[in-house]
């Protein structure tokens, strides 16, 4: 059971982080600006398409992670519509939601301070950098970083820019998301 559980609830945290990008950190929710100051007011503003993408001045690198009690708070958020399955699926789902959390964050780090990691070289993080390279390019779409799914299902993903644009490089972490050439 525990099998297709697991599954199940990353494609759940795949819609967690699409909700909580898309509704609390790109616009002001009841009067709570935090969300929205620290991600759009300040992360998109550091950091944007150009090769201002990835950190260029030292005292920026503070700006990439979430707050440290951030995990804590949104894994309780995407495991409180569990406990309609009971405390040990709240657990399960905290849990899940939690490692998917450190996925984000560690994932999200290495997209703005490449630093020729192993995992940079990888197929699948390439194509995670160019979505979130395209979400920072058009801020109202490729609201997942760790799972597109969500992007897919609500129709916000975008796999390649429809206008050409100066694009932030090295090669070797980003693929070339320009418009494809007719």
């Amino acid at each position: 059971m525990i099998l297709y559980t697991i599954p199940l609830l990353i494609l759940w945290c795949s819609i967690c982080e699409w909700l909580l990008h898309k509704f609390v950190m790109h616009r002001t929710i009841f009067g709570f600006q935090y969300p929205y100051k620290a991600h759009t007011k300040v992360h998109h503003n550091i950091f944007k398409y150009d090769k201002t993408y990835q950190c260029q001045h030292e005292e920026h690198k503070h700006t990439i992670p979430m707050a440290k009690w951030n995990g804590i708070v949104i894994s309780s958020l995407a495991g409180l519509p569990m406990f309609v399955f009971g405390y040990k699926m709240f657990l399960l789902t905290f849990v899940v939601s939690m490692c998917y959390y450190g996925v984000y964050e560690f994932i999200h780090w290495c997209m703005h301070l490449p630093k020729r990691r192993g995992i940079e070289y990888r197929s699948w993080y390439k194509k995670l950098n160019g979505h979130h390279l395209l979400h920072h390019r058009y801020m109202r779409r490729n609201y997942n970083v760790v799972l597109p799914f969500a992007d897919w299902l609500f129709g916000t993903l975008l796999l390649r820019s429809p206008i050409k644009f100066g694009q932030c490089r090295p090669s070797y972490c980003l693929p070339n998301v320009q418009p494809k050439r007719k």
